[in-house]
């Protein structure tokens, strides 16, 4: 049945503004999949030389004192001469939701640190921001079986210090503590690991820490990271 031509405009309006209502909606509980959000994220490209600039990549990492989710204080110094993984997080983005559900951030982190590198999860939400809560950080560490701490940077500082952009947004610092590598966990922002951009799933962390393991330079330093914006207090 045809719509009347006055009814069409508003019918699609209708659908576009119910699409970016749900986008940075929780999942609900989790291991179930979240609706695809369609604002609060960029589009995922894999070419290194489509990724806007780091501002920290190549340089040393800038140093930060956190509180963790379980009141402990983590400082980056401490850390010296580890490989280290920063992972911007927030687990009321669906992004993420999927990619600790689903997709590439199951294992990663568990993989990693049981091999020696340190691997640290940063919420930089502001009071009041979707993830900010703590006692939603908590559920998260307990529902997805983390083991990492779980850092906040409420003021935000030490998320633009870095550039992050997005949650999911990871960096690799080196033993000398540089950054090494700067962007998405992955290729598959959807967080289907049999439906990856370009047919094949990278993860782009693994890849980065293997170059580090065996001592050659990161073959992919950067990448445009995917997921919700970070939700920065002045954002």
């Amino acid at each position: 049945m045809r719509l009347p031509s006055m009814l069409a405009p508003a019918l699609a309006l209708l659908l576009l503004n119910g699409c970016s209502k749900a986008a940075d909606q929780p999942a609900g509980k989790a291991g179930k999949a979240a609706p695809a959000p369609t604002t609060g994220a960029t589009a995922p490209a894999p070419a290194a030389d489509k990724a806007p600039a780091s501002p920290v990549l190549g340089k040393p990492a800038p140093d930060f004192t956190l509180p963790a989710i379980d009141g402990s204080q983590v400082s980056l110094a401490s850390f010296k001469g580890k490989v280290v993984v920063l992972e911007w997080f927030n687990p009321g983005c669906p992004y993420v939701q999927r990619s600790h559900t689903k997709g590439s951030l199951i294992d990663t982190a568990r993989r990693h640190t049981d091999a020696g590198v340190v691997w640290l999860a940063v919420n930089s939400g502001g009071e009041g921001k979707q993830g900010f809560e703590p006692t939603a950080n908590a559920e998260a560490i307990k529902t997805w079986s983390l083991t990492h701490p779980v850092l906040r940077d409420v003021s935000g500082a030490v998320g633009k210090a870095y550039g992050a952009t997005n949650t999911p947004n990871l960096f690799v610092i080196d033993a000398t503590g540089t950054v090494v590598y700067a962007g998405a966990i992955d290729n598959s922002p959807d967080a289907e690991r049999g439906a990856p951009t370009g047919g094949t799933l990278v993860n782009y962390v693994d890849a980065a820490l293997a170059d580090l393991a065996a001592g050659r330079p990161v073959a992919t330093p950067l990448t445009r990271p995917y997921g919700c914006s970070v939700k920065y207090a002045d954002a």
